[in-house]
């Protein structure tokens, strides 16, 4: 296990350190989820992709890992939500859960290990405000239940903020606290809202306690990594760390990481960080953090800016493509949001699938079939090709470059790069042997091909693309039928050049498709094409 190479920024030491977990072989690891009152919107899908590609390395790199992702289902939006639609708060949550979880598994997000929901784990949380009552760091007041930050001698550590800044509420619950930074850990029942018994009378937790309880009950009082994205420093995650380090006498977690928010690609302001900020940018300070975590939560990508349609989008897109787009740059970065960007995602994974489809071509094994093309799952059982070959030599030094780049704080953004080399380099390796040519084709050469592809397929597996075949194209717009007619009418012109032996118009027909991402297929009932798109 390569445990002294990874390498993660942490939000609260403002530093990169080494990593190093509390339990050998295992990592704890949890996300802040959605608050699910509406339809997700992109925004939603930057951390789950991201962390889902933490974790699928870290497994990769010989770790246990356990992720955590909660869903806030109690909540002020939500209760509003349902009244405006006439339905219960519990329904609309249910529905919204859903369309949450469908997005995810549309963008490949399948490591998740627990999703608890907040509502079923209402014993835990009050015992959780029990805790912190008897250990004098929080207090009852007129039905509601107060965490007292004057308590805590380290409050504001994470994000740079002293309590006195923590953001107060107005009206009654004003006069209920003893100090304005004062945070509610249970709030009193208002009429008509959901409500559960508590000492306290009936009410409902706040939002800060849900994510300690239900991350202790399933990682513990300690564990290694909490991610969210970078709105979310102040003052949700220092609230959460708070209440977590006071009621236990430990630190709630050792690595802190957030990720950089969206916005739209012709927004101005910063979210998350400086517009430019990649993974060559120095660290950011102390202060630097309280400022990106104020403009994020100003100027991400939400709702009310118009990012919705996420199914819509997906469907124009496709999973795979959104998923590589957010992959394209560093996680601490900005993500900035488009039909543009998104489609230069799409465009440059279209080379890939060109690659496959020669790979398969020549080769003539299924490149997403296991049993035809086995990749290696484990960091320390690569086995590198023995033959001698300048193309394949070079694969294997992109495939340390990849992994050093992942090493160096999960760096996607300089990971994908080495994969675009990878591709080249599997292309040269190709034209150089004259491998489209039949009889050019060795068997040495062919298992070299595979060893080359399969850590390709090995390397796309740890970002989560490549995993299955690329879905067709379908269009609605009336184009379908045009480009069927014309696409017919290029296999009539290829097949009559091969029928007069004009195998070099035969080739550049074929080949010429192949470069824009339309694939031949030659069979006994004739020739038939397919447009290949991400998953």
């Amino acid at each position: 296990m390569t445990t002294n190479t990874i390498r993660i920024y942490n939000t609260l030491s403002k530093i990169k350190e080494p990593f190093q977990t509390l339990q050998p072989g295992k990592v704890g690891m949890y996300l802040c989820g959605p608050t699910v009152y509406a339809e997700a919107h992109i925004g939603h899908m930057v951390g789950p992709v991201i962390f889902d590609t933490i974790k699928r390395f870290l497994a990769y790199c010989g770790y246990d890992v356990t992720w955590v992702v909660n869903i806030t289902d109690v909540d002020d939006k939500l209760i509003n939500r349902a009244r405006e639609k006439g339905i219960s708060m519990f329904q609309l949550a249910t529905a919204m859960t859903a369309d949450y979880l469908a997005n995810l598994q549309s963008l490949g997000v399948d490591q998740i290990d627990h999703l608890p929901r907040a509502t079923d784990n209402m014993d835990e949380i009050i015992k959780f405000v029990q805790e912190l009552i008897a250990l004098d760091f929080a207090y009852a007041s007129g039905g509601d239940v107060y965490f007292d930050v004057l308590k805590d001698n380290e409050y504001g550590r994470l994000s740079n903020r002293s309590a006195d800044s923590q953001q107060g509420d107005g009206g009654d619950a004003a006069s209920r606290k003893r100090s304005n930074g004062d945070f509610a850990l249970w709030k009193s029942a208002k009429l008509d809202e959901p409500s559960w018994e508590s000492p306290w009378g009936l009410g409902r937790p706040g939002w800060h306690i849900e994510c300690s309880a239900m991350s202790r009950r399933i990682l513990g009082k300690t564990f290694d990594i909490h991610g969210g994205g970078l709105d979310l420093v102040f003052p949700h995650h220092e609230n959460e760390l708070a209440q977590s380090r006071c009621c236990h006498g430990q630190p709630m977690v050792t690595y802190w990481l957030h990720n950089g928010l969206m916005q739209a690609s012709d927004a101005k302001g910063k979210v998350g960080g400086k517009n430019d900020r990649d993974e060559s940018q120095s660290n950011p300070t102390a202060a630097a953090v309280h400022t990106e975590a104020s403009d994020a939560a100003s100027t991400k990508i939400s709702r009310s800016k118009g990012a919705g349609g996420l199914a819509q989008l997906i469907e124009r897109h496709t999973g795979e493509r959104i998923r590589f787009f957010l992959l394209r740059s560093h996680y601490r970065s900005t993500t900035l949001f488009g039909e543009e960007p998104l489609a230069e995602a799409g465009a440059s994974l279209e080379a890939f699938y060109r690659l496959i489809q020669r790979f398969e071509r020549i080769s003539g094994l299924s490149f997403y079939d296991a049993n035809q093309l086995p990749i290696n799952k484990h960091r320390d059982t690569f086995t590198a090709p023995t033959a001698k070959n300048d193309a394949i030599a070079e694969v294997v030094r992109l495939r340390e470059s990849f992994l050093s780049k992942m090493d160096d704080d999960f760096n996607t953004g300089g990971a994908t790069g080495d994969l675009f080399e990878i591709a080249r380099s599997m292309n040269r390796f190709i034209d150089a042997e004259q491998l489209e040519e039949t009889a050019k084709r060795s068997q040495e050469n062919i298992a070299l091909l595979v060893s080359g592809m399969s850590i390709l397929k090995e390397l796309g597996a740890i970002l989560g693309v490549f995993v299955k075949p690329p879905k067709q194209s379908n269009s609605n717009d009336g184009t379908s039928e045009i480009l069927d007619g014309l696409m017919q009418l290029l296999i009539q012109v290829r097949a009559e050049a091969r029928v007069k032996r004009d195998f070099a118009m035969s080739d550049s027909v074929r080949n010429g498709l192949t470069q824009i991402g339309i694939a031949l297929q030659d069979g006994k009932e004739g020739t038939t094409w397919s447009i290949y798109r991400g998953t």
